[in-house]
Order: C-alpha cells, then sequence, then structure tokens
C-alpha cells in the first residue's frame, strides 16, 4: 500500500494514496490510532455493550440500543448497500481494526476499564452513525407533549415548542459573491452538539488521483458526511428539525406457547421477540426482551405504556452511505446535490456552492408521508390512520441570492417538522452579513462570536413593567434595562440578566398550573432529558412569559419576586466565572476530562474555562437557566469554507486533534476556540509534516 500521512503545525492527519480504496483505509488506520478509545465506546454504545465496561451507570443506554435494534438495523442497511459504496465502507473498517492495537496502547482508558480493544465489521460504521442520530431527531418530545395533554389539557400540547435541550442545533450561512472581497462565494457555520472529549468532529484531509478534499469527519464514519470542500465545491449542513420518526401505543399479549402479539388495525398479528442479555461491570447481567411489531421495535415497555419506534432506516433498509463516497468525487453543486439524493438520516438543510458560481440551499433525508397526528404524539398502534405511505418527494429547495442562512428556525424546512429553534438566531446572522459589503474569510469570526440575546426581551419588558419596587431590586432593573443585551464572558450585567432569569423559570415550574407536569411518567431514564420540567420551561420561556396558562398577573409576580431574589445577594462574578465549558467524556472520574492546567493556558487543574453566548445567542453556548450555567453543548467545529481559494479556508475544534491523554494536540485549539480564533486550513504538502510509516506504533 502506498499510504502517505501528514500532519500540520496542529496534529491534523492529512493523508494521500493510490486511491479512494486505500484512503478509506488510511482513514480508518489514522482515526483508529488518534482516537482508539472514542472509537471502540462508539462501537459498545452501538452494540449496546457499553455496561460491561462503564459499569451500572450505562445499562440504560445499552437497554435501548438494544430494543431499538440499532446493530440490526446496520447491519440491514449494509447488506442493501451497492457494491462499490459496500466495499469502500469495508476498506475504512479494515483501516480501523490494522490501527486499533496500536491505538488502544496509547489510550490509557483501556487499562483503566479493563477494556480490550475489540473487532469491528463491516456495518460497525453505520451502526454508530444509527447510535449518534437515533434521538437526534427528539422522537421522546412526542412523549412530552403526550404528558402535557394529559395533565394540562389538548390545547397546550405544542405549549412548550421550542428546541429544547435534548436537541442539537447548528448554524449555516453562505454568503455568495456579490458580497465577499474576492467575489466567489463562502460557506460558514458552526455545529452545535454536546461538546465532548475527544471531539465529534475530526478535522482530515483525504487526497488521491481521483480527489482531494478536506472537512470534518465523524470518528467511525468513512468520508465527510456533513461539511467538506473539495477544491471546486464545498457544502455545509445543519439540522432541519425535521420530524421522521413516530411512537405507537402498544397492545401486547401473550399465546398460551409464550409468543407475543401486538393488535394493529387490522387485529392481533404475531409480534416478532427474543431475550438478550447486558454484561455490567460490577453488577448482575440484566435480562431485556426485545420485542418488534408490525410498527417498529418497543423501546418503552413499563407500567405505564408499552411503546414502539418507527424510523426510516428500519423500515426502508436505507441510511444514504452511498452519498459519502459520491461526496469526496464532486467537482460542482450539480454534483453535491445528486449525491444527496440519495442521504436519509439526520433530515439535514444543505448548503453548497462552487468555484463556477453555482449555489445549492435545500433539504436532503427521509421524511415519511403520514397523518399530522404521527407527528405530534404518540398514536394508537390499533387505530387505522397512523400508517406511512412513501417519502415527501421533492425535498424543499430554494434558490439563493444575495445570502442564505439556516439556523433550526422556521424557513425552507416548515413543512416536514412541528418545532423548530426561535428565529433569533437566523435573524441575528442575516441582520450581520447584509449590514456590509466586502467578506473575507477571516471576517467570518466576527458572526461566529456574536453574543447579542435578542430572546431577553420579553423578560426585560415584564421588568420595566413592575411598579413600587424597593431601592435594591430597582437598582437592579435598571442596570439589567440599560444592558446591551450581550451576553459575554467578562460582563457582570450579563451574569445579573441570568441570574433573575434562572429565578424565574423556578418561579414559573413551581406555579400550580405548570407544577402538574413536574412528576413524568415512568419511563426509560434515557428518555429523562426530554421529560424535566425545569428545562422545558427554560427553553420556552419567551412563550411562558407572553401567553399560556399561567395568568398574567402571577407571571409578572413570578419576575418580581425574582427581581427581589436576586436584589438581595446579586452576583458579583461576571458571566463567565459560572457560564463554563463542561465537556462530556466516557469516563468522567479522572482528570482527563477537566481542563490540564499546563500548557500555560491559564486553566488551572480542574477548571475549565469561562464562555462568552448564551442558548439563543448566534455564539450558541447552551446552559439550562434555573438548574446551570454550566455549558454542555456549543460550537462543536467551526469552520469556514472560500471557493476564492480554498487554502484561505479556516477551521477549529473545541479541543485538538488527537484523542490520545497526554498527547500535544489534545486540547491545543481550545484558546483559539474560546476567543473566536480559527486556524488554516493548510494544502500546501511542502507546509505539512510526513509522519514515518511505522510511527504509531511505536509510541
Amino acid at each position: 500500500m502506498s499510504i502517505e500521512v501528514y500532519r500540520d503545525t496542529w496534529g491534523i492527519p492529512h493523508l494521500r494514496a493510490a486511491d479512494a480504496l486505500e484512503l478509506s483505509y488510511a482513514q480508518g488506520r489514522t482515526t483508529a490510532l488518534d482516537r482508539a478509545w472514542q472509537l471502540e465506546v462508539e462501537r459498545h454504545r452501538a452494540q449496546g455493550t457499553t455496561a460491561a465496561f462503564l459499569g451500572p451507570e450505562a445499562v440504560d443506554w445499552d437497554v435501548f440500543a438494544r430494543r431499538a435494534r440499532l446493530a440490526d438495523t446496520a447491519r440491514r442497511c449494509f447488506d442493501a448497500l451497492d457494491e462499490p459504496t459496500r466495499t469502500w465502507v469495508s476498506a475504512y473498517v479494515d483501516g480501523v481494526n490494522a490501527g486499533l492495537a496500536a491505538g488502544a496502547r496509547r489510550s490509557p482508558e483501556f487499562s483503566a476499564t479493563g477494556l480490550a480493544p475489540g473487532r469491528w465489521e463491516p456495518w460497525t460504521p453505520l451502526a454508530v452513525w444509527l447510535s449518534t442520530h437515533i434521538l437526534f431527531a427528539g422522537f421522546p418530545t412526542k412523549l412530552w407533549r403526550d404528558h402535557v395533554a394529559r395533565r394540562l389539557g389538548e390545547e397546550h400540547a405544542e405549549l412548550f415548542a421550542t428546541d429544547a435541550p435534548g436537541t442539537t442545533g447548528s448554524n449555516g450561512w453562505l454568503v455568495t459573491g456579490g458580497r465577499t472581497a474576492t467575489g466567489a462565494a463562502i460557506i460558514a457555520g458552526d455545529p452545535h452538539r454536546f461538546i465532548e472529549a475527544p471531539g465529534v468532529y475530526q478535522q482530515i484531509r483525504l487526497a488521491c488521483p481521483e480527489f482531494d478534499v478536506v472537512g470534518l469527519a465523524v470518528p467511525g464514519v468513512p468520508g465527510l458526511a456533513h461539511f467538506g470542500h473539495t477544491g471546486s465545491v464545498a457544502w455545509a449542513i445543519t439540522n432541519a428539525m425535521a420530524d421522521y420518526q413516530d411512537l405507537y401505543r402498544e397492545r401486547l399479549r401473550r399465546t398460551d406457547d409464550g409468543a407475543v402479539e401486538a393488535l394493529g388495525p387490522d387485529g392481533w398479528a404475531p409480534a416478532r421477540a427474543h431475550t438478550e442479555t447486558i454484561e455490567v461491570k460490577g453488577g448482575e447481567p440484566v435480562e431485556v426482551e426485545v420485542v418488534e411489531t408490525a410498527r417498529g421495535p418497543v423501546v418503552i415497555d413499563g407500567p405505564d405504556a408499552v411503546i414502539s419506534l418507527r424510523y426510516p432506516p428500519r423500515v426502508t433498509r436505507e441510511l444514504g452511505f452511498a452519498t459519502l463516497p459520491a461526496l469526496l468525487a464532486a467537482r460542482t453543486v450539480a454534483d453535491v446535490d445528486r449525491a444527496f439524493d440519495h442521504w436519509v438520516e439526520p433530515v439535514n438543510v444543505l448548503q453548497a456552492a462552487d468555484t463556477e458560481g453555482g449555489t445549492l440551499h435545500r433539504v436532503a433525508g427521509h421524511v415519511p408521508q403520514r397523518g399530522r397526528d404521527n407527528r405530534l404524539r404518540v398514536v394508537p398502534a390499533w387505530e387505522p390512520g397512523h400508517e406511512w405511505h412513501g417519502a415527501h418527494d421533492p425535498m424543499p429547495r430554494e434558490p439563493v441570492d444575495d445570502v442564505a442562512v439556516m439556523a433550526n428556525a422556521r424557513g425552507i424546512a416548515s413543512p416536514l417538522g412541528v418545532e423548530f429553534a426561535p428565529p433569533h438566531r437566523a435573524n441575528r446572522i442575516a441582520q450581520l452579513l447584509t449590514g456590509r459589503k466586502g467578506w473575507t474569510a477571516p471576517d467570518m469570526a466576527d458572526v461566529h462570536t456574536d453574543t447579542h440575546l435578542a430572546s431577553a426581551r420579553p423578560l426585560l419588558t415584564l421588568l420595566a413593567a413592575l411598579p413600587d419596587l424597593g431601592l435594591e431590586a430597582r437598582e437592579v432593573r435598571d442596570r439589567l434595562l440599560c444592558w446591551n443585551r450581550r451576553m459575554s464572558a467578562d460582563s457582570t450585567d450579563a451574569a445579573l440578566f441570568a441570574a433573575v432569569r434562572g429565578a424565574v423559570v423556578r418561579r414559573l415550574a413551581q406555579h400550580p398550573v405548570l407544577a402538574v407536569l413536574a412528576e413524568p411518567p415512568a419511563y426509560p431514564a434515557v428518555f429523562r432529558p426530554w421529560l424535566a420540567l425545569v428545562p422545558r420551561v427554560a427553553y420556552a420561556l419567551e412563550t411562558l412569559l407572553t401567553g399560556g396558562p399561567v395568568p398574567e398577573a402571577d407571571r409578572l409576580a413570578a419576575v418580581r419576586g425574582a427581581l427581589e431574589e436576586v436584589a438581595a445577594a446579586p452576583p458579583t462574578e461576571p458571566w463567565g466565572a459560572t457560564h463554563r465549558l463542561a465537556p462530556w467524556a466516557a469516563l468522567p472520574d479522572g482528570d482527563e476530562d477537566r481542563a490540564e492546567g499546563d500548557g500555560g493556558d491559564g486553566y488551572g487543574a480542574g477548571v475549565w474555562p469561562g464562555l462568552d453566548g448564551d442558548h439563543d445567542c448566534v455564539l450558541s453556548t447552551s446552559s439550562v437557566p434555573g438548574v446551570t450555567d454550566l455549558s454542555l453543548r456549543g460550537p462543536a467545529a467551526r469552520y469556514v469554507w472560500d471557493l476564492a481559494r480554498r487554502e484561505d479556508s479556516l477551521w477549529v475544534v473545541p479541543l485538538g486533534a488527537s484523542g490520545v491523554p497526554g498527547d500535544p494536540h489534545r486540547r491545543d485549539q481550545l484558546p483559539l476556540w474560546l476567543r473566536g480564533g480559527l486556524a488554516p486550513v493548510i494544502t500546501d504538502w511542502n507546509q505539512l509534516t510526513e509522519e514515518p510509516e511505522d510511527h504509531h506504533d511505536h509510541h
């Protein structure tokens, strides 16, 4: 094999091979060497086998992964792939298997947990993709809406409609040549996901005689699904907020011989059932009965309900992986458009631009055609009218004129979803972009890092309307009414606003009208983030302060009480003192999941840095008002694709290119990411350092 591995000054891998298959192998092998622990955690998550090395805490996820049939669905989708795509994915898996042992030797997490590196199957990348995205579209929101309808009344089922804490958003924008300094388009943005250590996106370059592409890969999955630049065309996505997964309330019964039957629209019919055993480190094994009805696998089997999940890849045996190799070979917007015609999950809004002046703004993915009730709530499996009838086709698209913005708000994907993000981020990005001309790639950092909080208005309006305040409360109110509405880490006024907002959220959640929602149904723990009242109130605060079931006088009373509470002991430290980064790690106890105190970055051991921004800012660093100011979710990468000269493109990730503890590139991008900086995309091979053939194996 003639594989060459180069690194830039950030340790980002640039891979060169004789053909696309060798390159896919090289991508798998390099990822295994850089991210062995992350890859193995993802493989076990997809199979529902994490409790075997992570212990009892991981059982809930494993039960869900088994019940949802993630691994079995991945196998089916792999078997249904066309031969060239199957061969290409298999080459990546061969590379992972070739690099895992050496990668594991560099990763102390393996010995810490007693985990030995396992073997990847050809279908494992599809399983990793599925497990990463199965909760992405937020089907548990239907459980929440059911809960609201039952406790508050049908008319309030959509009261909390907004992008809830469990969902993942993103910003993306396309600026056409008329607004750039070069006359060529620029595509930029930032996906918002849980910030994980190591990161969910991997900066990488893939080059062979057929193509040369830079972009952000998902570790464990070949190619560049979401963000890439081939030199002549670039693309990026955001979550379309489409609704494409359904929940059915099931009635099950056992026959005399122990078989399971489920009640459908045509009466009782056999369901498939078998039992699986989950091994638990430090605990007893857990038996799980896996049941699948004609609708789909049963994911909730509890005292309150039996509920099945219907999701497109399980039904169609398609995940859309044929898109991935096609993207690498794309030269024009038309090529990217054609490639995404095969996309399935998750459903994304896509933007692309090429060097010939072509642009693209469309939705890609599979959204089933079915009744509106399916999209809103859990529907009864035995009633007719809840069947799927093919998919939405064609998917929505719009011509690009001047600038195009995608930020999870209502817009191009409106017909396909129920809940969207508030329009604040989308409006603000459009306002910033259209406010001037002559944009360059480095200028895009001004948009990425904008901290204006438009969603503060309803709360500030109510504060302004409060009569007869005491001296301290009046002082706090006056400070907030003069505040510039920027959630800057160094702003004490931002901290003051956040403190008042958190107190308002807690008071509203305790109001008798809403407090009936505090006790969710007895569903598995994996769904709890969607069913917790205080976060729901926090993210729907604008709606609840301007309408809804809480009487206006009580809303004002909650705001007054919150203001007086904070005025009695106002925060003295700035927003960044409490609004800190809190990345997720599979092993949360060691020092490894905290910022290292060396590297001259000024953060002591165990202390993560303070962050600019807030949930509804363009710089979306999400905390949960009323619960914690810590930020678990934010820009999991930032990218700027320049269509004039690819080497003027820029990117950054929150931590670094390596997932290996102690590696100099494990956290070296953190200071850059924090200040909104971007690293150059180096494409000149002469500026890169070639890695010797056996370099990794002797670490």
